[in-house]
């Protein structure tokens, strides 16, 4: 039976795009004890890289900062451009994601692993490209809304955004499971749609609700789905 450290339920999350707003999310997820993996893209932290949503002017993170906003957190790819990479040549695809990968590298002085697909978009193809490439493991857009351990981590689901309307009842489905097998909650989003959907009140409730508890492990991706014995 997979489990992490004797403990069977793990917590993780995965945040996309290196927006300025991570800065207010990852000092959150590091009062509460959580870990997260954010997926970036290399090429676009620049003051160009902007866009307005909801009235609120959405922002990317420059590189200098970043090492240390992100201490403690995963770093992974997300494609240089943030391309769809169902749309590019098998020769386009191997370069969007490693040379996002030997970038991050670089910045971080870190390795690795792991990826979530730009605008949730892959196929067939494109997975055989991201194994060619040599990542282990690759978050999508097709959220599970259970806590099953992934069977296969090159497509595999988060449990849920953070705006699902069941979020709540599925933490306490996490926090009150009991059964043999593992359990996993990973909750998926970007850090924009908090504040320009004005809603981090939301986000700090759950991790309020998800922290501190002695039978659960708080991971990265890598170290929960990776990790897990």
């Amino acid at each position: 039976m997979k489990n992490w450290n004797g403990k069977k339920k793990a917590v993780t999350f995965s945040y996309d795009d290196g927006i300025e707003s991570d800065r207010k999310l990852a000092d959150m997820f590091n009062r509460y004890g959580l870990k997260c993996t954010f997926n970036l893209n290399s090429g676009l932290m620049t003051p160009e890289s902007c866009w307005e949503r909801n009235g609120v002017m959405i922002r990317r993170m420059y590189p200098d900062d970043m090492p240390e906003i992100y201490k403690g957190h995963e770093i992974a790819v997300h494609g240089v451009m943030h391309e769809d990479l169902t749309k590019l040549t098998d020769e386009e695809v191997i370069r969007e994601l490693l040379d996002d990968k030997a970038a991050l590298e670089k910045l971080f002085g870190c390795s690795i692993e792991g990826m979530a697909y730009a605008w949730g978009a892959y196929d067939d193809r494109v997975v055989r490209l991201v194994r060619e490439c040599g990542f282990r493991y690759s978050r999508t857009c097709n959220d599970r809304h259970d806590l099953k351990f992934p069977e296969e981590l090159l497509t595999y689901g988060a449990s849920c955004h953070h705006n699902y309307e069941n979020i709540f009842p599925l933490i306490d489905e996490f926090l009150a499971y009991d059964e043999d097998g593992p359990a996993v909650l990973c909750i998926w989003g970007h850090s924009y749609e908090l504040e320009s959907d004005h809603n981090w009140d939301h986000m700090e409730e759950i991790c309020r609700r998800i922290s501190g508890h002695p039978d659960v492990f708080y991971g990265t991706n890598k170290e929960v789905y990776l990790g897990a014995d």
